[in-house]
Protein backbone atom coordinates (compact mmCIF):
# COMPACT_ATOMS: atom_id res chain seq x y z
CA UNK A 1 0.00 0.00 0.00
CA UNK A 2 1.46 3.37 -0.99
CA UNK A 3 1.72 6.28 1.40
CA UNK A 4 -0.26 9.40 0.53
CA UNK A 5 -0.07 12.82 2.16
CA UNK A 6 -3.41 13.62 3.78
CA UNK A 7 -2.56 17.05 5.23
CA UNK A 8 0.32 19.46 5.74
CA UNK A 9 -0.14 21.81 8.67
CA UNK A 10 1.67 24.59 10.53
CA UNK A 11 0.93 26.16 13.89
CA UNK A 12 -1.88 28.70 13.74
CA UNK A 13 -0.94 31.94 11.97
CA UNK A 14 -1.99 33.81 15.10
CA UNK A 15 1.56 33.15 16.33
CA UNK A 16 2.75 35.91 13.99
CA UNK A 17 0.41 38.59 15.43
CA UNK A 18 2.82 40.16 17.96
CA UNK A 19 5.86 39.92 15.69
CA UNK A 20 3.87 41.76 13.01
CA UNK A 21 2.88 44.43 15.55
CA UNK A 22 6.60 44.80 16.34
CA UNK A 23 7.40 45.13 12.63
CA UNK A 24 4.75 47.81 12.10
CA UNK A 25 5.87 49.74 15.20
CA UNK A 26 9.51 49.66 14.13
CA UNK A 27 8.67 50.77 10.60
CA UNK A 28 6.46 53.56 11.97
CA UNK A 29 9.14 54.72 14.39
CA UNK A 30 11.79 54.57 11.68
CA UNK A 31 9.57 56.60 9.37
CA UNK A 32 9.12 59.22 12.08
CA UNK A 33 12.64 59.38 13.55
CA UNK A 34 14.71 58.35 10.54
CA UNK A 35 16.71 61.28 9.16
CA UNK A 36 15.39 63.77 11.75
CA UNK A 37 18.24 63.61 14.21
CA UNK A 38 20.96 66.32 14.04
CA UNK A 39 23.99 64.04 13.75
CA UNK A 40 24.58 61.49 10.98
CA UNK A 41 25.76 58.83 13.46
CA UNK A 42 22.48 59.20 15.37
CA UNK A 43 20.48 58.57 12.19
CA UNK A 44 22.64 55.51 11.45
CA UNK A 45 22.14 54.29 15.04
CA UNK A 46 18.35 54.57 14.63
CA UNK A 47 18.56 52.64 11.37
CA UNK A 48 20.77 49.96 12.96
CA UNK A 49 18.48 49.62 15.99
CA UNK A 50 15.48 49.28 13.67
CA UNK A 51 17.28 46.56 11.72
CA UNK A 52 18.12 44.61 14.88
CA UNK A 53 14.55 44.92 16.18
CA UNK A 54 13.11 43.71 12.87
CA UNK A 55 15.57 40.82 12.80
CA UNK A 56 14.92 39.68 16.37
CA UNK A 57 11.29 40.73 16.71
CA UNK A 58 9.90 39.65 13.34
CA UNK A 59 12.29 37.64 11.15
CA UNK A 60 13.37 35.08 13.76
CA UNK A 61 9.75 34.33 14.85
CA UNK A 62 8.75 34.09 11.18
CA UNK A 63 11.53 31.61 10.43
CA UNK A 64 10.64 29.62 13.55
CA UNK A 65 6.98 29.51 12.49
CA UNK A 66 7.89 28.51 8.92
CA UNK A 67 10.32 25.83 10.15
CA UNK A 68 7.62 24.02 12.14
CA UNK A 69 5.38 21.78 10.09
CA UNK A 70 3.24 18.72 10.59
CA UNK A 71 2.63 16.16 7.86
CA UNK A 72 -0.14 13.60 8.18
CA UNK A 73 0.03 10.71 5.74
CA UNK A 74 -2.03 7.56 5.38
CA UNK A 75 0.61 5.65 7.42
CA UNK A 76 2.16 8.10 9.91
CA UNK A 77 2.36 11.55 11.51
CA UNK A 78 5.59 13.50 10.97
CA UNK A 79 6.58 16.56 13.03
CA UNK A 80 9.49 18.70 11.82
CA UNK A 81 10.77 21.71 13.75
CA UNK A 82 13.86 23.81 14.33
CA UNK A 83 15.78 26.51 12.50
CA UNK A 84 19.45 25.65 12.96
CA UNK A 85 19.00 22.20 14.50
CA UNK A 86 16.22 20.27 12.80
CA UNK A 87 14.14 17.82 14.84
CA UNK A 88 11.98 15.15 13.26
CA UNK A 89 9.53 12.93 15.08
CA UNK A 90 7.22 10.43 13.52
CA UNK A 91 4.74 7.86 14.67
CA UNK A 92 2.88 5.18 12.76
CA UNK A 93 -0.91 5.29 12.97
CA UNK A 94 -0.92 1.64 14.02
CA UNK A 95 0.98 2.60 17.22
CA UNK A 96 -1.41 5.37 18.28
CA UNK A 97 -3.28 4.60 21.53
CA UNK A 98 -4.77 7.96 22.48
CA UNK A 99 -5.51 11.24 20.72
CA UNK A 100 -6.16 14.25 22.91
CA UNK A 101 -6.89 17.90 22.14
CA UNK A 102 -5.83 20.53 24.69
CA UNK A 103 -7.04 24.09 24.38
CA UNK A 104 -6.46 27.37 26.11
CA UNK A 105 -9.02 30.19 26.09
CA UNK A 106 -7.51 31.90 23.05
CA UNK A 107 -7.21 28.59 21.21
CA UNK A 108 -10.90 27.90 21.87
CA UNK A 109 -11.79 31.27 20.37
CA UNK A 110 -9.83 30.47 17.18
CA UNK A 111 -10.80 26.74 17.10
CA UNK A 112 -7.17 25.69 17.29
CA UNK A 113 -5.47 23.51 19.87
CA UNK A 114 -2.66 21.15 20.76
CA UNK A 115 -3.23 17.63 19.45
CA UNK A 116 -1.38 15.02 21.55
CA UNK A 117 -0.65 11.75 19.74
CA UNK A 118 0.16 9.14 22.38
CA UNK A 119 1.78 5.80 21.55
CA UNK A 120 1.85 4.63 25.15
CA UNK A 121 5.56 4.08 25.75
CA UNK A 122 7.29 7.38 25.11
CA UNK A 123 6.24 10.99 25.46
CA UNK A 124 3.33 11.91 23.20
CA UNK A 125 4.02 13.75 19.98
CA UNK A 126 2.45 17.20 20.18
CA UNK A 127 1.03 19.00 17.16
CA UNK A 128 1.18 22.42 18.81
CA UNK A 129 -1.56 24.99 18.14
CA UNK A 130 -2.90 23.48 14.92
CA UNK A 131 -5.86 25.16 13.22
CA UNK A 132 -9.12 23.15 13.27
CA UNK A 133 -7.83 20.86 16.01
CA UNK A 134 -11.08 18.87 16.21
CA UNK A 135 -10.95 18.11 12.48
CA UNK A 136 -7.30 17.01 12.79
CA UNK A 137 -8.20 14.78 15.74
CA UNK A 138 -11.11 13.20 13.83
CA UNK A 139 -8.92 12.56 10.78
CA UNK A 140 -6.22 10.98 12.95
CA UNK A 141 -8.86 8.79 14.65
CA UNK A 142 -10.03 7.52 11.27
CA UNK A 143 -6.49 6.91 10.04
CA UNK A 144 -5.55 5.08 13.26
CA UNK A 145 -8.67 2.89 13.03
CA UNK A 146 -8.02 2.02 9.39
CA UNK A 147 -4.37 1.22 10.23
CA UNK A 148 -5.52 -1.03 13.07
CA UNK A 149 -8.07 -2.74 10.80
CA UNK A 150 -5.40 -3.30 8.14
CA UNK A 151 -3.04 -4.67 10.81
CA UNK A 152 -5.71 -7.08 12.09
CA UNK A 153 -6.57 -8.27 8.57
CA UNK A 154 -2.90 -8.77 7.60
CA UNK A 155 -2.00 -10.34 10.96
CA UNK A 156 -4.84 -12.87 10.99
Amino acid sequence: MSETVVARLRPHGRAMFWPTVVLLAVVGALGYFGGRLPEQWQNLAVLGAAGVLVLLGWLVPLLRWLATNYTITTRRVIVRSGILVRNRQEILHSRVHHLTVRRGALQTLFRSGDVLVDAGLERPIVLADVPSADLVQDALHELAESALDAHVVNGA
